[in-house]
């Protein structure tokens, strides 16, 4: 028998080029992950995520990189979940944690760029529980740990009311909200007054940046993104959505203003940030900034969702050795039961 029977008279038209094709379309998925999780190490603490794995449903936390300031606290996570980057912004957009008595969260609402104390009338409906008591008792007493300017404290007046909420004291931290967002639209974080009725002067702006001086690769990353917001500088060129929550932080109770932005990038990639930019006790400020890539595993269009959260608190900084470990696990697990609760909400198939 000759060889040359076996192969064929006539050669396929070009096999080669279809060849490299088929080539090219099994491996972009794969390099295309390569890219991603090469940049995810490059600014991250992980260094070789499993994808697949995550897919799963792991949700990865770890410590973030020490800071040089002891108030200072970071937390990284990722995970992958399925859909698009633009979907994955836009369930996070719509998340209610309010639904979840796990997160302690009694009272959220959105805001308008420049909000009326009516905007903050559901503070009446405040629950009647032990960390909402001891958030009007401080109020009443105007303790010295109530994160307020000077001048805000001389506007509080104790008649009005009774019940879980008094009237005075809805009326006062409405007043104190509004003018404070206010401050935020118009002027970003640099904007913010002063937490100076205790004694110290705490600025938000002067403890964002501090966050962010000692988050470099982060701050890199990001740059561009927070440079258009209102985030440790002033009003930024993105348009913020705002909100207000009133939450349970150590068994007190706390109101709290946030602004969320978001831009889309290349390659259907997404940033976004969430800041904290005001708390009447609890920490000074929060920052919790996102990546969020496009990428398929095992053949499902997914997304990989870096989580940076960076806070700095007063109490952090008397912790040291097994305390403070301690402080960092807590953190650690509220936000891998936040985002379990978040990916549980909103995949669709969990």
């Amino acid at each position: 028998m000759k060889f040359e029977s076996l192969v064929p008279s006539r050669r396929v038209p070009g096999s080669a080029s279809v060849l490299l094709l088929l080539v090219l379309l099994f491996t972009r998925p794969t390099i295309a992950r390569a890219d991603t999780v090469s940049e995810l190490a490059s600014f991250s603490i992980f260094d070789k995520p499993d994808l697949v794995q995550l897919a799963k449903g792991d949700v990865k936390t770890a410590h973030g990189p020490p800071m040089g300031n002891p108030r200072f606290l970071s937390v990284q996570s990722c995970y992958v979940s399925p859909g698009s980057p633009a979907q994955q912004i836009e369930a996070l957009r719509r998340w209610d944690p309010t639904r979840h008595r796990e997160l302690k969260v009694f009272l959220h609402s959105d805001l308008p760029a420049n909000p009326t104390p009516a905007n903050f009338s559901k503070l009446q409906n405040a629950p009647d529980n032990g960390p909402v008591r001891s958030f009007v008792s401080a109020t009443q007493k105007l303790s010295p740990e109530l994160q307020i300017s000077k001048d805000e404290a001389k506007r509080f007046s104790t008649a009005g009311g009774g019940g879980a909420m008094p009237a005075a004291v809805a009326k006062f931290w409405s007043d104190v909200m509004a003018a404070r967002t206010h401050s935020f639209s118009s002027g970003g974080t640099s904007a913010q007054p002063p937490y100076d009725h205790g004694g110290q002067t705490i600025r938000a702006g002067d403890e964002v940046n501090g966050l962010l001086k000692q988050q470099e690769k982060i701050r890199h990353q990001f740059s561009s993104l927070l440079g258009a917001t209102g985030i440790g500088r002033g009003a930024g060129s993105l348009n913020p959505e705002l909100y207000w929550e009133l939450l349970d932080v150590d068994d007190q109770g706390v109101v709290t203003l946030g602004a969320s932005y978001n831009r889309a990038g290349a390659g259907g990639t997404y940033q976004a940030a969430d800041v904290l930019y005001y708390a009447s006790g609890g920490y000074y400020v929060a920052l919790t900034l996102y990546q969020l890539w496009s990428v398929n595993v095992e053949g499902r269009a997914s997304t990989l969702v870096w989580r940076g959260d960076i806070i700095s608190a007063a109490s952090l900084a008397s912790l040291h050795g097994v305390e403070r470990l301690a402080s960092e696990s807590a953190m650690m697990k509220d936000i891998l039961k936040a985002v379990t609760l978040f990916r549980r909400d909103t995949s669709g198939t969990r």
